[in-house]
């Protein structure tokens, strides 16, 4: 399926965002597959108000729609979770994040990918829900209905994302500074009047110690010295089909067994070349949080 990066300058500074399709390319759309339309968010940059915003922590899990009975993935596949799960669950939409902690995304995308959901796994999970999809309503009003939501539930696999103001940049840097050092993978801004759409915009912003992206694995490139007889680096490509290699960022388990053609990775990367490409990009990891495609 097609992999879309779009840029843009914003105060002198290039951004990249990701829509995904699905992500798994090569993986046939189902006919009962959905996307959900969902806010995405754009890179945080210099000059936002943030009296206009407020913070909350960027948690490291699968995004997940809850449509009031099941889950669906960003790719518009669905989420096997346990009946137990969701059983105290309000029976309205609720966009959200299933977590099980910091530094644990391998862990969690194993858990939830699952055709057949096992109970001791998802005894771990909560479902953090960060908004209500409500078009007509602004953001301040819909988290307050998704407090209320989350308290008369009594679930304790449903979690309110807390989320409060931010007085200023030099107050932002400190907080992403304390929670990257705790192992948190960022913060969020989310613009208090804005109303519920779809698409990427500045009504949700990701701050981060650096950018990230995503692209299609390609090709495998031999290593050489060390690392001969082992993979030495990636052949990526991006949406518009040019590509470029990633040797850095990988382990020697990595190396040994590196990501499968036709997989998407994640990848940090410093700025953009004079072309667009992204400058000292290294690997992350393998993005993979989309069900296990069930057999027809």
């Amino acid at each position: 399926m097609p992999l879309f990066i779009t840029v843009g300058v914003r105060a002198g500074a290039l951004t990249l965002g990701l829509l995904f399709l699905s992500l798994f390319a090569g993986d046939p759309v189902k006919a009962d597959a959905r996307p959900p339309a969902i806010p995405l968010a754009n890179v945080y940059h210099s000059g936002v108000n943030l009296e206009d915003y407020w913070v909350s922590e960027k948690l490291d899990g699968v995004r997940a729609y809850w449509d009031g009975e099941q889950f669906w993935s960003r790719g518009g596949h669905v989420y096997a979770a346990p009946d137990w799960f969701t059983a105290q669950f309000p029976r309205q939409p609720l966009d959200g994040e299933l977590w099980s902690g910091r530094e644990r995304f391998a862990e969690l995308s194993g858990v939830v990918r699952k055709v057949q959901p096992v109970d001791r796994e998802w005894r771990q999970v909560r479902f953090h829900v960060f908004d209500l999809p409500q078009p007509e309503t602004v953001f301040e009003q819909r988290y307050r209905q998704l407090e209320q939501l989350v308290a008369a539930s009594g679930s304790e696999y449903l979690v309110l994302v807390a989320q409060r103001p931010v007085a200023s940049h030099s107050e932002l840097m400190a907080e992403l500074e304390q929670v990257v050092a705790a192992g948190a993978e960022g913060l969020m801004l989310k613009r208090r009047n804005s109303r519920y759409r779809a698409g990427r915009s500045d009504d949700l912003l990701k701050v981060k110690t650096h950018e990230d992206a995503e692209a299609k694995v390609v090709g495998h490139l031999p290593g050489k010295g060390k690392y001969e007889g082992l993979m030495g680096a990636l052949e990526v490509e991006l949406y518009d089909g040019r590509q470029f290699r990633i040797g850095t960022g990988f382990t020697d388990a990595d190396r040994r067994n590196p990501p499968e053609i036709g997989s998407i990775i994640t990848f940090r990367y410093r700025g953009l070349t004079a072309t667009g490409l992204p400058r000292f990009a290294s690997f992350l990891r393998v993005r993979n949080d989309e069900p296990v495609p069930r057999a027809d």
